[in-house]
């Protein structure tokens, strides 16, 4: 047993303590549980810290600072992980935006909160490390804010981060019942492409999900780093978790999974995440827009709705730079073949194929009337992101236009987050993944 294996043996043996105490004391709350969204005006310190973001733009030198103070000041942490920590700095970056950006909602940023907490238990995360997190933050602002700096600009970063960890830990303390990952082995690997595959895997122990939902994937070929991917399937009677992985280059653990990975290799899963589930599919007609690999999302949403006693008549948009690219076929012509109630509509071309998808785009802003529809997107940002403001822009409310956190093209710096972007009445229902501290 490594020593990453052995803190992990300990962890579990502290929460399996901690669990026996909350059990033989039921109505013991943890603080932060207890904690009262409505008492906490983020809108205020919203105003402020926006108003002050150009201080400590970019933000990626900040966030190097960040890391470089931590790591500096406590150098075991860095065992913790993962060797190249691009990807860690980027998605770090993304959530400070997303706090930001919604600490006027501080319901919905508190719930956003609790289930970053419940994940991040895979990582061994304890509130000391978010101690340890909040001086390496506030060292950095310091630094690279310089004179411009000021004690009410630094409270409002601390209050903005505690309200966040309080609400992280207790998530935590929340999930004490289940495993902080699952143990899974590959049962299926089908090449579709040189850089694309069709994995399948089943956990150890019972692994709960529902449709539409995704869960962060950790390879031992790369410890530490761990990748959401999207759950191609809805829960089944067997267990058994598909996965569709693009190993283009661009993620290192994708392209592990894609070219180095095989059946009978063990996994470790996170817990599934995700609000782009079918609720409300029963009362509204659905339209599926999807490209690449967000077929994988599509299918799972399909198959579920398969399931519904009456289904409601769906719509579903897949764009493809060329027939080869829809790589699941025999999927999706089942799919057609056995719910009458399902039109699909391939949009494959070279248009189709661009970052933004410009002409399954098109095709869905010319394919009908979608005001009524509960809208389901999956695929790269760009397509993403213009689908969402095409379909907004065609009356469709932004409550029912739903999709997974839009990262990488696009993405936003943390200077040009104004507060407004997400004011109630005009942010996209969508999921947000997890974050590593």
């Amino acid at each position: 047993m490594n020593q990453y294996d052995t803190y992990h043996a300990l962890l579990a043996r502290q929460d399996a303590m901690r669990l026996r105490r909350q059990l033989m004391a039921p109505t013991r709350q943890p603080a932060a549980a207890r904690a009262d969204a409505g008492s906490y005006d983020g809108a205020a310190d919203q105003r402020l810290i926006t108003l002050n973001l150009p201080l400590v733009s970019p933000s990626g030198e900040l966030i190097d600072r960040l890391y470089d103070a931590m790591f500096e000041h406590h150098p075991y942490l860095r065992g913790l992980f993962p060797d190249s920590m691009a990807f860690q700095r980027a998605h770090l970056e993304q959530a400070l935006r997303y706090l930001i950006d919604h600490l006027h909602e501080p319901e919905e940023l508190a719930a956003f909160c609790t289930r970053l907490g419940r994940d991040h238990r895979k990582l061994g995360v304890r509130p000391v490390h978010y101690e340890v997190f909040e001086t390496a933050l506030v060292e950095a602002l310091r630094g690279y804010a310089g004179g411009g700096w000021s004690a009410a600009l630094e409270q409002a970063w601390l209050r903005m981060l505690r309200f966040a960890v309080a609400a992280m830990v207790a998530g935590a303390e929340q999930a004490l019942a289940e495993p902080p990952y699952w143990n899974a082995v590959v049962t299926g690997h089908r090449l579709c492409g040189p850089d694309l595959a069709v994995v399948h895997v089943r956990t150890a122990e019972p692994y709960p999900h529902r449709a539409g939902q995704y869960a962060h994937v950790q390879t031992p070929l790369l410890p530490h780093a761990w990748r959401p991917y999207a759950i191609a399937c809805a829960p089944r009677p067997d267990g058994e978790l598909e996965f569709h992985l693009h190993g283009d280059g661009t993620d290192d653990v994708g392209e592990a999974l894609v070219a180095h990975t095989g059946v009978g290799d063990p996994l470790r899963l996170g817990p599934a995440q995700g609000t782009m589930t079918v609720d409300g599919a029963a009362e509204r007609d659905v339209l599926v827009v999807a490209a690449g690999t967000g077929w994988a999302t599509a299918k799972a949403l399909l198959e579920e709705l398969e399931r519904a006693p009456r289904p409601r008549r769906t719509h579903l948009f897949l764009g493809a730079g060329t027939l080869d690219d829809l790589y699941d076929t025999p999927a999706l012509a089942g799919l057609e073949d056995r719910c009458p109630w399902l039109r699909v509509v391939p949009v494959v071309g070279e248009r189709a194929a661009a970052a933004d998808c410009a002409s399954l785009v098109e095709a869905v802003s010319r394919g009908g009337d979608w005001s009524g529809h509960l809208a389901y997107l999956s695929g790269p940002p760009a397509m993403v992101s213009a689908t969402a403001r095409r379909l907004a822009a065609a009356g469709v409310p932004s409550d029912r236009i739903r999709h997974d956190p839009v990262t990488g093209a696009g993405a936003v710096p943390l200077d040009q987050c104004p507060p407004s972007a997400s004011a109630p009445g005009r942010a996209v229902r969508h999921s947000q993944g997890a974050v590593r501290p």
